[in-house]
């Protein structure tokens, strides 16, 4: 399995910004796990030689513009991939400054026609499962500042990720709101490799989670036998809290084989 970071950010090789969209290329498939904010991943992707117009399959993790803001220029480069993604992810998304409601919500889609609507888990192919959480524990206390249609705190049950099961189980979780452990403890598949943020940084306060969170995260993190690779809403401070051998970062541009 082949993984570039198209849109993340920190820089890693390619101009970063606030977002994530990871290329993948699998034994059967060519994917694209989020869009970014905008066309950067686009842009990113042809500098470092990638043909999106390949790509056969999509998936947005979440209804946030960070992670699907990009798919309106993908639409138009991409005539042939399926963009898989919960029904409530189009729903409308505020973040909250004093007493300002700010839409960070999806973009209205100009074509539905590859837009598969999904209400809970599910398996593409044998390669490729989607997985929704079905655990409340451990979640951060960043969703706080997040909110759903009506204006109460977001549950986050538009959030899914990606499984991929090849020599090794690697999950994408995009942001993890749902919390990565209770992602993991959804899936009844033994895990290898984990990919995604661990939303332990709000981006518009600048604030962090508390130590005492922080530091049952990482009692928590340690208990499991798998490669984290981190990044975006995990923040750089609580990223240099956490690193070790199986906790690494992974910034715009880097890539995996694995």
């Amino acid at each position: 399995m082949y993984i570039k970071c198209l849109v993340e950010n920190t820089y890693g090789g390619l101009k970063p910004k606030h977002g994530v969209s990871f290329y993948i290329e699998t034994k059967n498939h060519k994917i694209l796990f989020d869009l970014g904010p905008n066309d950067l991943f686009y842009r990113n992707a042809i500098k470092a030689n990638i043909n999106l117009e390949e790509v056969d399959t999509v998936i947005i993790s979440h209804g946030h513009i960070d992670h699907g803001g990009g798919l309106e220029t993908f639409l138009k480069i991409n005539k042939k991939a399926k963009i898989y993604i919960q029904r409530k992810a189009l729903e409308k998304y505020y973040t909250k400054i004093l007493c300002f409601y700010i839409n960070v919500g999806l973009k209205p889609i100009s074509d539905m026609s590859r837009i598969v609507l999904l209400d809970g888990d599910y398996v593409i192919d044998q390669e490729l499962s989607l997985f929704t959480s079905k655990y409340n524990n451990l979640k951060s206390p960043m969703n706080k500042a997040l909110f759903d249609s009506s204006k109460k705190e977001d549950d986050f049950i538009h959030e899914h990720s990606l499984l991929i099961k090849e020599n090794k189980n690697v999950l994408f979780t995009g942001c993890s709101h749902s919390g990565v452990f209770n992602i993991i403890n959804s899936i009844d598949y033994n895990i290898d490799i984990s990919v995604g943020g661990f939303h332990l940084f709000n981006p518009v306060s600048k604030k962090y989670v508390n130590d005492l969170y922080l530091e049952k995260f990482k009692e928590e993190l340690s208990k499991y036998d798998i490669k984290f690779y981190t990044c975006h809403c995990t923040g750089i401070k609580c990223y240099n809290y956490l690193k070790n051998e199986n906790v690494l970062y992974i910034s715009c541009g880097m890539e995996l084989n694995i």
